[in-house]
């Protein structure tokens, strides 16, 4: 299947209906698209990952439950547009559908495939190594052999590892040591420094009291305890619990020379401006969602303007902000329904089915929200294609 093109429509609309939670309907004023500037060589100040989502083939039988069906094509052709704003791809991640869809297998698939595009961008990657491809686990030397499993396979690929939080360790550690020989293992044993990955259960409830302790300064502790005893093993750590606080206090704990890479898509452009002694670097969901926006927001940063960040910047928070709302965890679906709208995909389809987990109401909000940022590059391609979704949905004026 080719890679979809961004193809304009004949409508030239100067509106479009948002269905509203009352029954009710709104019209939008479709803004003019803005010419963003593509900044393939990155930000000169801060490290930035997109982690990016896999597109579905929507010939696929990618129902909840079989194996993942993905349409190859689009999804790197999406990873090239991430790589033109200069952003690394954190890879195989929460946003690709790890344990909400994605199977092993096709975890394989997709971190060779984007490792090797990556190599011929120049551009970074990073991917996720877990647990996720292993059922019968029922020890800690279980789930330490099953890392190492993955761990070796995106070491293979040519691509830097993120080691993800595992359901499997979650379910049978008992105590902070539990987590810690484990990790401990895994760390003894990877070729170059990792990303750390701590998931929080907003985004995914089966990792609740993860590092031994549903207190989360307890839990800050242990953490902290392992990125100190492995700090040359450790490029940086990822925290997803959406507090910037607990973001501000955790990045002034870390040893010298360990990134705080930002995974707090509510607050994160405040983090990664920094607060003039310390700033965060960024490894966002968001960024799939807003890369343009945010890779102008990086430039005038680079520059020292931060007038021009701030501005840059601010419509694109409301837009990721609604795109968390609780339920976090089903964020993947206005990702791959923004990319939709924006003509990086052929459909809305995902695998496990996921698209049906936001509502006509929410997503009607979402193109609003783009459309305000003017991140629809194609404003007709994309009103056409939400009333086209709209009404095949039964949402109808």
């Amino acid at each position: 299947m080719s890679a979809p093109s961004i193809t304009s429509t004949t409508r030239h609309r100067s509106a479009v209906g948002i269905p509203g939670p009352d029954g009710g309907w709104r019209d939008v004023e479709l803004r003019e698209p803005r010419e963003w500037q593509q900044r393939p060589g990155g930000s000169t100040s801060r490290v930035c990952f997109a982690a990016a989502h896999v597109v579905a083939d929507p010939r696929g039988e990618n129902v909840p439950g079989a194996p993942a069906v993905v349409d190859w094509d689009a999804t790197l052709a999406f990873r090239a547009h991430l790589f033109s704003y200069g952003f690394g791809v954190a890879e195989a991640m929460d946003t690709a559908q790890r344990n909400m869809g994605l199977d092993w297998p096709a975890v394989q698939e997709l971190v060779r495939r984007s490792a090797d595009q990556a190599r011929e961008h120049g551009a970074r990657i990073a991917s996720g190594a877990g647990t996720d491809h292993a059922t019968d686990l029922a020890s800690l030397a279980d789930v330490r052999e099953a890392y190492l499993e993955q761990v070796a396979y995106v070491e293979s690929c040519g691509s830097q590892v993120i080691v993800m939080a595992s359901r499997h360790l979650a379910a049978l550690a008992r105590t902070p040591d539990d987590y810690l020989s484990v990790y401990d293992a895994v760390l003894g044993q990877v070729r170059e420094p990792v990303v750390l990955h701590w998931l929080g259960e907003v985004f995914d409830p089966h990792l609740r009291g993860y590092w031994g302790s549903t207190d989360v300064d307890a839990a800050t502790a242990t953490f902290l305890d392992l990125v100190r005893a492995h700090a040359d093993k450790v490029d940086g750590v990822k925290v997803s619990l959406l507090s910037a606080e607990h973001e501000l206090g955790l990045r002034a704990a870390l040893p010298a020379g360990v990134r705080l890479y930002t995974g707090d898509d509510f607050n994160y452009p405040e983090l990664i401006r920094g607060d003039g002694t310390h700033h965060s670097d960024a490894l966002l969901g968001a960024f799939a969602a807003i890369a343009p926006a945010a890779a102008a927001a990086l430039a005038a940063l680079d520059e020292g303007d931060l007038a021009t960040y701030d501005a840059e910047m601010a419509p694109t928070l409301p837009l990721s902000r609604h795109v968390f709302e609780a339920p976090t965890y089903h964020y993947k679906t206005g990702i791959a329904f923004l990319s939709w709208l924006s003509g990086h995909q052929p459909g809305f389809t995902m695998v496990g089915g996921l698209q049906s987990a936001r509502s006509a109401v929410h997503l009607g909000r979402l193109f609003e929200l783009a459309n305000d940022a003017r991140l629809l590059p194609d404003p007709d391609l994309a009103a056409h294609r939400l009333g086209v979704w709209l009404e095949g949905a039964g949402v109808t004026r």
